[in-house]
């Protein structure tokens, strides 16, 4: 099964939290209410350097994917 690199998630127990999980390495879900990021795998022994700039492009996707669901629901 091929997935999609990000899908968005929702709650009713954070009825103000919107998540956007990324399904590709690394593995997270951030809360883009206040942009707190949960990883879902161990990431020991991962360049930090490496990693952090990666995380930063990605927490940006992931922005960028939620406004364009967003844009195709209000349409």
């Amino acid at each position: 099964m091929q997935l999609p690199k990000f899908v968005l998630a929702d709650n009713s127990e954070f009825p103000d939290d919107i998540f956007v999980i990324h399904l590709d390495f690394p593995r997270f879900i951030i809360n883009l209410k206040d942009d707190e990021v949960e990883f879902l795998e161990d990431l020991e022994g991962e360049d930090e350097t490496e990693l952090e700039s990666e995380m930063e492009h990605l927490i940006t996707l992931a922005g960028e994917f939620y406004d364009k669901e967003v844009a195709g629901y209000e349409e």
